[in-house]
């Protein structure tokens, strides 16, 4: 097995991307210490059942994380820019850094995004590069993961896709505009294979996804797998910015006027399984009828 009972911290375990991570490594053999701030949750109860150590820590503690550090292997870092904004991230992203560094850890995966084009004026993008900078300037063996758009986004509730991904995704960025996309279990796996294959990975900054799709293909792409269009709910832009701020549509606009090349044969290079917008879409129908 790839881990042999080494462990790894993995932040954002109860996150999409933490948590597929957390799967995927559980798998491989890894021993995995899941970082939450709610071990008590429905999602962390999930982990512990497939045997991941749940830690108790929030990523603004720079102790506490260098405490959740102690002896481990290797750390994936992730942080939700939706939830801490844009300094909370910059100063959670870099604790994890000197906590990792501070801890001699052999190897940090780092849940990037974007199209690594500095100064895009999207802090979730920008914040994200000055980390992975801080990141190197502190020596840390690093490998960073760059998904633009998570299909995600097309299904999970909590992501509001009537209002985003079908309402105003296609009024900002264009529903003609090809966006790339990855689900974030197929994130989680690459990483896996990250921490397994340290010697092709550190030092790599990799572009990711598995499908290049506009709005329009994958409104009829649903349309054939669900036999009815994905719903939509109409909601003014200010208001949506009211809930979640700024960064969100700022993002999409600059989708809407740079072109992202990021080529699928070169992510199945590393996960030869990644789904295209169709087969996640299947899969995610079947898991909700299930």
């Amino acid at each position: 097995m790839a881990g042999n009972g080494r462990t790894i911290v993995v932040t954002g375990a109860t996150g999409r991307q933490g948590g597929a991570v957390a799967r995927h490594l559980v798998t491989d053999g890894w021993r995995v210490r899941g970082v939450t701030r709610s071990p008590d949750s429905t999602a962390a109860k999930e982990l512990a059942g497939l045997g991941v150590e749940l830690a108790r820590a929030d990523m603004t503690d720079r102790a506490r994380m260098r405490a959740v550090c102690d002896g481990a292997h290797g750390v994936f870092s992730v942080q939700n820019p939706m939830i801490s904004g844009e300094q909370g991230e910059r100063a959670q992203g870099r604790n994890v850094v000197d906590a990792a560094a501070d801890a001699g850890v052999a190897h940090v995966v780092y849940g990037s995004a974007g199209p690594g084009t500095p100064n895009t004026g999207v802090a979730a993008w920008d914040v994200k590069l000055e980390i992975a900078e801080y990141a190197r300037g502190r020596g840390l063996p690093l490998t960073v993961l760059r998904p633009m758009a998570f299909m995600e986004l097309m299904t999970d509730k909590d992501l509001y896709p009537p209002v985003a991904a079908w309402h105003l995704m296609p009024r900002l960025v264009g529903a003609d505009r090809p966006i790339p996309w990855l689900a974030a279990e197929d994130l989680g796996a690459i990483a896996a294979r990250a921490f397994a294959e340290p010697r092709s990975y550190v030092g790599s900054d990799l572009a990711l996804a598995a499908d290049h799709r506009t709005l329009s293909e994958c409104r009829g792409i649903w349309r054939r797998v669900t036999g009815r269009n994905p719903r939509r709910f109409p909601m003014p832009l200010w208001l949506f910015e009211k809930f979640v701020g700024p960064d969100l549509t700022r993002m999409w606009r600059w989708l809407a006027t740079h072109h992202v090349d990021v080529d699928p044969k070169e992510t199945r290079e590393h996960n030869p399984t990644a789904a295209t917008v169709e087969q996640f879409l299947r899969r995610r129908t079947q898991q909700l009828a299930g």
